[in-house]
């Protein structure tokens, strides 16, 4: 690959890996609004944008590929001097730390994992999930046929994610909901499964992974959020 190739792939990683962060904002604005109407356009436009970043992941997955490769000489060299000169060309601080998985709320892995196993009222399977991106089995949580009224946390910063009002029974064996909070989640595209590219749901605050989401949810949303048991928590709301 040339070097002029390689600015050009970073150039257009750049612009949507920045967009993608630029319409979470957007659509962050919207969910204050409260406008149902309005709420299902900003997630159209939301989608379109994630799906328009393959581009972006492709940029993060190039660089440590191309250095283990069998092509060595003037390409390699120039590639690797391009990189090593404009380290950030890609991305911003903001979208390299939403790729990182580092949020506002921020730990070392070794103090996520010490949070997550010492907790009493975590699932053991918690520090998997959020810092893995690991998947429970289905049924496996008791939060799935959980039916109280109350509110949905983050298992590791405790940020409300999902309110009750929200959660249906998609019959898949995860806990799902068709909304979220206004300002409580960050969506990724993810394409850590080859040929099926998906969109990740974490938290906003700490940028753990929660679950996936899917455009087969009930109205008025259209969006089912298919998320990890093990990944939240439930507090019942006071009668």
């Amino acid at each position: 690959m040339s070097s002029l190739s390689r600015r050009n792939i970073n150039k257009k990683a750049k612009r949507n890996v920045v967009h993608v962060v630029r319409a979470q904002e957007q659509h962050d604005d919207v969910n204050e609004d409260g406008n149902e109407e309005t709420k299902k356009r900003s997630s159209s436009s939301r989608r379109s944008a994630l799906i328009n970043a393959s581009a972006a992941t492709l940029a993060m997955v190039i660089p440590s590929s191309f250095k283990t490769s069998s092509n060595s000489g003037s390409a390699f060299a120039a590639s690797s001097s391009l990189s090593s000169n404009n380290e950030n060309e890609f991305a911003d601080a903001k979208s390299m730390q939403m790729l990182r998985r580092e949020g506002e709320f921020s730990l070392t892995d070794e103090e996520w994992r010490e949070r997550l196993s010492n907790a009493a009222d975590t699932d053991p399977f918690a520090y998997q999930v959020l810092r893995k991106a690991a998947t429970e089995r289905p049924l496996s949580s008791p939060l799935y046929t959980e039916k109280r009224v109350g509110t949905y946390v983050c298992a590791g910063c405790e940020n409300p994610l999902f309110s009750s009002e929200t959660k249906y029974d998609s019959g898949t064996g995860w806990p799902s909901f068709y909304d979220h909070l206004p300002n409580a989640v960050t969506e990724v595209p993810d394409f850590s499964i080859m040929f099926l590219p998906r969109t990740e749901t974490r938290c906003k605050r700490c940028q753990g992974h929660l679950g996936h989401s899917f455009e087969d949810g009930p109205k008025p949303t259209g969006i089912r959020y298919c998320m990890n048991g093990a990944a939240l928590k439930f507090v019942a709301k006071d009668v």
